[in-house]
């Protein structure tokens, strides 16, 4: 009977997922204009894009999606707080971690075309993101599950825990 509680998913689980993939994508997409915007003033020694217009025109393009992505979770998801406290909690949350991050990997793979440099560039952020939530992040949110048991302060900061170790970890795997 214990293990019927496992098939009962909370969707808060699901929104705190998204939160944290849209979050990271977000991040790490205004990471990377800031550099295009670096490449534009000749800042930069690895050059992505021919001339400087067209540097900046993919900076003011790529970061007007990523505060897009950054406005999503605030105004739609609204969920930030990351329960992690049982086990049928950590099921969830590391079952959704790894559809969140499939679905964005075939979806990015599927909608992005990668003609141009600066797109490759993109897949492969999304790329790199997607591989981090199918191997750091359930690693990390076991290791959570098991620490929260030992440290309750960490309940009121899993949260940003995952969300900055997912923009670290990306960094990995590009």
């Amino acid at each position: 009977m214990n293990n019927q509680n496992l098939i009962n998913f909370n969707f808060n689980h699901l929104k705190t997922t998204l939160s944290l993939y849209f979050f990271t994508l977000g991040s790490c997409l205004l990471g990377f204009s800031v550099y295009l915007f670096f490449e534009s003033a000749n800042f930069s020694e690895r050059l992505i894009t021919t001339w400087s217009g067209q540097s900046l025109f993919w900076s003011l393009l790529i970061f007007f999606a990523a505060l897009f992505l950054l406005f999503l979770p605030i105004e739609f998801l609204n969920s930030f707080k990351f329960i992690n406290t049982s086990f049928s909690d950590l099921i969830a949350n590391i079952t959704f971690a790894i559809l969140t991050s499939l679905f964005f990997l075939i979806f990015f793979q599927v909608l992005l075309p990668s003609d141009t440099l600066i797109l490759q560039e993109v897949v492969s952020l999304t790329r790199a993101i997607s591989f981090s939530g199918f191997i750091v992040i359930p690693i990390l949110i076991f290791i959570l599950n098991n620490l929260e048991r030992r440290f309750s302060s960490l309940d009121k900061s899993n949260f940003s825990i995952v969300l900055l170790v997912w923009m670290f970890a990306s960094q990995f795997f590009i």
